[in-house]
């Protein structure tokens, strides 16, 4: 079982059979804290489990560590959580072996740690002040399944990460037609504050200053400036379900301060008539800074990218925040635009959607799979973090993440989607020697565990053949009428 021997009692209720359950509160709490999150990927803060952990809390404090939870306490407490925790000890979630999974991103974390050179940025004094040792990587799936390492908990701005975001909600709020006649979708190849437009005077895309600024234009235009920046924030709290989404005001302010260059593609911007009709570009300017001083740590930053994995859906709440149609189209554009001019670079050696931004900030999304935020302040040349880049060509590396890794005879790379035939083989053997033995209670973990109880061995024999053989009712009952596993399969 890959669950430690005192979750079984949990796991037994789980099965629906008919068995004693007997439970001490203070230590089913104990292990949901410290192996819920070791062996699913799920954390007790998730917006999901939140009656579950709120029930299980009360029973403690009423029961002052003496009383067992019986199986009507039990049956409260997980009533409403059954299907997701059922999902989460059976190991149907997207990454299944989720311990093996951390582990494997913990070696990345640690070995792109070592990464050195860039600078940070000091064009922005409030993004200067960081220091270029901090370095964070935290990941959400599209199951909510949750893994963090490094310096995870650090608001940072958004900045330029804010771009795909603002875009999504335009997307979303007005339509594609619409956004789309004010800013282009092709990439520039320029940097990404240049006084450039495209053939039909727009800017090039969503991605760059110039098409950021216009964005912000379109959003809430007949609404005053706390409405709209409250309008943004509240689409970005949902997207982050409950974790952290700020705002600092100083950064704010030193982007007023020091946006010359920024002024400069607004009044041309206006000269070249890019803004709707009446249109303010002070105050879509001023948005702007507004968006780009949003605070996020990495912990939330990567529920917003697993957002964006999931198709509009958060993952940790289960609400839907953004149309198919804005997700699509914001992907793209992040694929092909999204790493300033070293986009072109990035799709072909990674592959994947991504968004950086000054602050250090690198927004990967793997579509179906799960976002990732990474944040470490250093920059190389053209903007983007020196360690976020690392980190996610060497993902890559590892993983069948990249667009195009699943061609035919492909080289093989690690799919965490998948468990791997060592697991199968140590399944077959554990669930026939637990049929040998005739102990049930095996037979119902491996049952929870999703382990095919019709697995057969070099014989062709199932479960249900060596508990026949052996004389044991109780497992052979077991298997035929609670799992259901077919008596006429002939062995060799």
């Amino acid at each position: 079982s890959p669950f430690p021997r005192d979750a079984i009692p949990v796991l037994d209720q789980l099965s629906m059979t008919p068995c004693p359950f007997f439970l001490f509160s203070p230590f089913f709490l104990i292990f949901c804290k410290r192996n819920l999150s070791l062996f699913t990927g799920l954390w007790t803060s998730d917006p999901r489990l939140r009656d579950c952990m709120r029930h299980l809390r009360q029973a403690m404090r009423e029961s002052a560590g003496t009383v067992m939870v019986d199986q009507k306490l039990f049956r409260k407490c997980v009533g409403a959580n059954i299907l997701l925790l059922t999902q989460a000890f059976r190991r149907k979630f997207i990454i299944p072996d989720f311990e093996v999974f951390a582990s494997n991103m913990d070696q990345l974390y640690y070995s792109t740690q070592r990464q050195e050179g860039g600078h940070v940025a000091d064009y922005i004094p409030q993004l200067a002040k960081f220091s270029p040792n901090l370095w964070g990587v935290s990941l959400c799936t599209v199951d909510g399944q949750r893994h963090s390492a490094g310096d995870t908990k650090v608001p940072f701005c958004l900045q330029s990460c804010v771009k795909p975001l603002e875009y999504a909600i335009a997307v979303h709020e007005i339509g594609t037609e619409h956004v789309h006649r004010y800013v282009g979708k092709e990439p520039s190849g320029l940097k990404f504050n240049q006084l450039s437009l495209n053939d039909e005077d727009k800017p090039h895309n969503p991605m760059v200053n110039a098409g950021a600024i216009v964005i912000s234009s379109l959003l809430k235009p007949n609404s005053n400036k706390a409405e709209r920046f409250d309008y943004v924030m509240e689409y970005l709290k949902k997207m982050a379900g409950t974790e952290y989404v700020g705002f600092s005001n100083a950064t704010f302010q030193s982007e007023k301060e020091t946006g010359d260059r920024n002024f400069a593609i607004g009044y041309y911007l206006k000269e070249k008539k890019c803004f709707p009709e009446n249109a303010d570009m002070i105050a879509a300017l001023d948005f702007y800074f507004q968006l780009c001083s949003i605070e996020v740590t990495c912990e939330s930053g990567c529920v917003m990218a697993a957002t964006l994995a999931n198709g509009g859906i958060c993952p940790i709440t289960g609400e839907r925040v953004l149309s198919a149609e804005a997700v699509r189209n914001t992907l793209s554009l992040m694929h092909s635009c999204g790493m300033y001019d070293f986009s072109g670079q990035f799709a072909f050696h990674v592959g994947l959607p991504a968004k950086s931004g000054v602050s250090g900030a690198v927004l990967l999304v793997v579509p179906n799979i799960m976002g990732i935020m990474c944040w470490s302040p250093p920059l190389d040349r053209v903007g983007n973090s020196v360690r976020g880049i690392h980190f996610c060509q060497e993902l890559v590396s590892l993983f069948n993440f990249h667009n195009y890794d699943n061609l035919r005879h492909f080289a093989r790379k690690l799919d965490p989607r998948r468990l791997s035939l060592d697991d199968r083989n140590k399944s077959v053997v554990n669930l026939m020697f637990a049929a040998y033995s005739g102990d049930v209670s095996a037979l119902r973990r491996f049952a929870l565990s999703a382990v095919d109880m019709e697995e057969k061995d070099y014989d062709s024999r199932t479960g249900l053949h060596v508990a026949s053989a052996e004389g044991h009712v109780e497992a052979v009952i077991f298997l035929t009428e609670m799992c259901k596993v077919n008596p006429h399969i002939k062995d060799r």
